[in-house]
C-alpha cells in the first residue's frame, strides 16, 4: 500500500497541524524511589564487584561462584574490611555508568521532544553481576516516527560509547588463565567487538605480555566484564521486534513490517535457544507478548536523512555486540531433556503461528 501524499492545497503547516487532545498532567516525580534504587542497586553492584576482584587476585574467573569459603551473595564479607570495597568499585563504577548512559540518553530525548517519561529506576537484584539493569517509564504519546526513532536510538548508541570505551582501557589489564574452566565457572563467549578491539590493540602494541594472549586463555578484569555487560544488554535491547529498542527503530521506519519482523525474529532465536542459549527462548517469549502491541505515531513525516544512516549504524552495533553463546553448556538441548524440549518449541512455535494467523 502506498503511502498518503498530502492535498496540494493544504500548506505544511496545516497538514501537520497536531490533534487536539485532552493531555493530563505529568505525576510527581517520586525522587526517593529512584535514589533508593540507585543506592540499592550501587550496593548489590558493589558486592557483586568485590567477589569479582577477589576471584580475578585469585585466578579464577571473574563470574565464578565456585568458591565454598564464600556465599553466593557475600554482603557481609564484603563489608567486613573497606579494601574488599574498595576492590568492587571499578566494576560498580563502570556498570552503573553503562546502565545510567543508556536510559539517560532515552530520557534525555523524550525531554527533547515533550515526551513525558520517568528517570531511571535502577533494579537491584543478587544476580552474578548484581543488577537486572535499568528502566524508564513512557508516561505520554510520542507524536512523531522520527521523535521515536530518535528516542529509540539514543540509548544504545550511548550505551554502547561507554561500553566500548571501558572496553578499550580494561583489555590491557588481563591475566593468564592458569588452569581449564570447569562447568560452573561461566565459560563466557565473547561478541565481535571484543575480537576486533583485541586484535587490534595487539597489531598495535598497546597490549603485551598476558593481555595479548587469546581471550580464551586469559581471565578478564572486572571492568572488562562491566564492558562485556555493556555489549551484551546493547545487543538484546536492539533486537528488532517487539517494543524493545530495536522493534522501535524498525517500526519508526516502516511500521507494517513491524509485526513481520518481530515473528521473524521471535523464529530466529527458538533455534539459537535450542543450539546455543537457553536464555533467547526468555527474549522469544518476551519479544512475542511485546508485539502483540504497539504505539502509534502518526505516519508523516517518514524516518529519512541521516536517520537512515544511524539505522544502518544501529544494524551495525547489533551485529557487533550479538553474543549467540555467552556462556558455555546453556543450551536446551544441553540442559533438558529432547522430548521436554521439543513440547516446549512446538508449544511456542504453534502459538506464534496462531497469533500469526
Amino acid at each position: 500500500m502506498s503511502e498518503p501524499t498530502p492535498s496540494t492545497t493544504s500548506s505544511t503547516l496545516e497538514y501537520f497541524q497536531p490533534i487536539p487532545e485532552r493531555v493530563p498532567s505529568a505525576p510527581k516525580p517520586r525522587y526517593w524511589l529512584h535514589i533508593l534504587l540507585l543506592l540499592a542497586t550501587c550496593f548489590t553492584t558493589l558486592v557483586m564487584g568485590a567477589r569479582m576482584e577477589y576471584n580475578f587476585q585469585h585466578a579464577q574467573p571473574a563470574l565464578s561462584v565456585n568458591d565454598d569459603a564464600l556465599p553466593f551473595f557475600p554482603a557481609n564479607w564484603a563489608f567486613s574490611h573497606p579494601g574488599r570495597l574498595l576492590g568492587g568499585l571499578p566494576f560498580m563504577a563502570t556498570l552503573m555508568l553503562f546502565f545510567l548512559a543508556h536510559e539517560m540518553g532515552h530520557y534525555l530525548y523524550c525531554r527533547r521532544y515533550g515526551v513525558y517519561a520517568t528517570l531511571p529506576f535502577f533494579i537491584p537484584v543478587p544476580t552474578p553481576i548484581g543488577t537486572m539493569g535499568a528502566v524508564i517509564l513512557i508516561r505520554s504519546r510520542i507524536r512523531s516516527r522520527t521523535a521515536l526513532f530518535d528516542i529509540g536510538i539514543a540509548g544504545p548508541i550511548a550505551g554502547f560509547v561507554v561500553a566500548f570505551a571501558v572496553l578499550v582501557v580494561s583489555l590491557a589489564w588481563s591475566r593468564p588463565m592458569r588452569s581449564a574452566l570447569g562447568p560452573e565457572d561461566y565459560q563466557l563467549g565473547y561478541p565481535l567487538i571484543f575480537q576486533v578491539v583485541h586484535r587490534f590493540l595487539v597489531a598495535t602494541g598497546l597490549v603485551h605480555g598476558a593481555a595479548a594472549l587469546p581471550l580464551d586463555h586469559v581471565l578478564l578484569h572486572p571492568t572488562a566484564i562491566a564492558a562485556w555487560v555493556g555489549m551484551l544488554a546493547t545487543s538484546l535491547n536492539l533486537l528488532p521486534g517487539g517494543q524493545l529498542d530495536g522493534g522501535h527503530i524498525v517500526f519508526s521506519i516502516a511500521p507494517r513490517t513491524h509485526k513481520f519482523v518481530s515473528r521473524m525474529t521471535i523464529l530466529i532465536l527458538l533455534p539459537m535457544a535450542y543450539f546455543l542459549w537457553m536464555g533467547w527462548m526468555v527474549w522469544a517469549a518476551l519479544l512475542w507478548l511485546s508485539s502483540l502491541r504497539h504505539p502509534q505515531v502518526a505516519d508523516w513525516p517518514r524516518v529519512s536523512g541521516a536517520r537512515m544512516w544511524l539505522a544502518a549504524f544501529a544494524l551495525l552495533m547489533l551485529m557487533l555486540t550479538i553474543i549467540p553463546a555467552p556462556t558455555a553448556h546453556s543450551s536446551l538441548r544441553e540442559i533438558l531433556p529432547p522430548e521436554m524440549v521439543r513440547h516446549v518449541l512446538h508449544q511456542a512455535l504453534g502459538r506464534i503461528f496462531h497469533f500469526a494467523h
